[in-house]
């Protein structure tokens, strides 16, 4: 049965120490008797107060009895158990055990081996309480084994397994864990033992708290770690983005505007020729070098929009959105009512995420319209992007270069991207940017 608090363990126990009891005290009485009664009784001579002998070996059976059974109590439990430790030895050893540790399995591996080997237990386990469930923390004798987490209600303990002491550990009014343990051969605790793990149970409540907030800080630091390596691999995908634009951008330019420029150059020769020996093909070369000049215009143009377009720069995000977001083929509606104006770079982020969005909804989603909507709060830029697709499972396909490089550029400017999506409902893209409009 389990005992919680200072409260003893009752049981049958190990018969084997009783009867060792009763047959040494039954020894003693009889050696203490036949000493007085017998021995100097003879001593005396016949005639003698025997009866005064055995009342003084009766008076002094009754003086000795209670430490004789006390100390042969522990004799015998020592020969039956092995030595045990007093209580003021294992609270020693146990402030000694954590004052020279400082891993915080050791701690508590040291704190459960204190207590196995100071009561003569089977077995000690310690349990941390992690957010709403008891974890097996360490235990004694053998190494601490992954086991089902316990769930807790409230700040009270659930029913421990394995029988024995149960102790709860709080710090503060904080239910930071527990310890349980065991006696070999089935030994009920004497209320003694009961108390002393009752105080060791109180005195461990700050070296749990200091475990605890030892796991939380690995916990953190390695959640920063993850962090860390993701941001990494993020400028390394932000660095090769920019290169492959840049080799795009070059191919575009050698391919199309440097083309049409050649041309306009070849053609500008021709008709330089031409002026004074066919003046009726005159009329037809400055046509053709009009169409050119267009063409490495136009060219250029869609370049430059690429790059960064001159409606952001002049209009602003939303009207620049709305004048472009036809690029993407689909029927899309810009709402931004109020919107201000933000810094360049915020708003370039907002631009081509947006415009990202679109092109990848013309792609992929089979969608006819979509909606853009800007918003802000006085400290923040919320949008989204929402769609009439097919939709997707965000949990089972991965993610493309658009959405990767999406994401890539909104975690460089501080912001967050979040896909809602699932089959047949369409998807929403909406993220936040922190930032405040120009001059606030």
């Amino acid at each position: 049965m389990n005992v919680r608090g200072d409260v003893s363990v009752s049981g049958r126990g190990d018969l084997w120490p009783s009867a060792l009891l009763a047959i040494g005290l039954a020894a003693y009485i009889a050696v203490v008797y036949a000493i007085i009664v017998v021995a100097a009784g003879t001593a005396a001579g016949p005639g003698s107060a025997n009866g005064l002998l055995t009342i003084v070996a009766t008076a002094i059976v009754a003086v000795t009895f209670a430490p004789v059974r006390v100390r042969l109590t522990g004799a015998i439990n020592r020969l039956v158990y092995g030595k045990r430790a007093t209580p003021y030895e294992i609270l020693s050893q146990f402030a000694d055990r954590v004052a020279q540790t400082y891993a915080s399995e050791e701690v508590l591996s040291n704190l459960a081996r204190t207590i196995t080997d100071g009561i003569g237990g089977a077995h000690t386990q310690i349990w941390l309480r992690v957010e709403d469930d008891l974890r097996l923390a360490a235990e004694f004798p053998g190494a601490r084994t992954p086991d089902t987490p316990l769930p807790l209600r409230g700040n009270d303990l659930p029913k421990m397994p394995g029988g024995g002491f149960v102790g709860a550990v709080r710090h503060m009014g904080d239910l930071l864990g527990a310890i349980t343990a065991t006696k070999r051969g089935g030994e009920p605790l004497n209320p003694v033992e009961s108390r002393l793990l009752s105080d060791i149970a109180s005195q461990a409540g700050p070296v749990l708290r200091n475990v605890r907030l030892t796991a939380e800080l690995e916990a953190h630091l390695l959640k920063i770690t993850t962090q860390a390596e993701e941001l990494r691999v993020s400028r390394r995908r932000i660095v090769a983005a920019h290169d492959a634009e840049r080799r795009r951008l070059e191919r575009d330019i050698h391919d199309g505007a440097q083309q049409h420029l050649v041309a306009l150059a070849v053609k500008a020769r021709l008709a330089s020729t031409v002026v004074g020996k066919r003046p009726d093909k005159l009329d037809e070369m400055l046509a053709e070098l009009r169409s050119v000049t267009d063409g490495a215009l136009d060219t250029l143009r869609n370049l430059s929009r690429g790059i960064y377009p001159a409606g952001l720069q002049e209009l602003g995000v939303a009207q620049a959105l709305a004048a472009h977001a036809h690029i993407a083929g689909l029927d899309v509606e810009v709402k931004a009512k109020d919107f201000p104006r933000y810094e360049p770079d915020v708003e370039a982020t907002l631009y081509f995420v947006c415009l990202e969005a679109l092109q990848n909804t013309s792609k992929y989603s089979g969608a006819a319209g979509a909606i853009v909507l800007l918003d802000r709060t006085p400290s923040s830029i919320r949008f989204s992007v929402r769609d009439d697709g097919h939709g997707f499972d965000p949990a089972t396909v991965k993610r493309g270069a658009g959405l990767e490089n999406m994401g890539d550029r909104l975690a460089a400017a501080g912001g967050s991207l979040l896909i809602q999506s699932s089959p047949g409902k369409g998807t929403l893209l909406s993220g936040e940017i922190q930032a405040v409009p120009v001059g606030d």
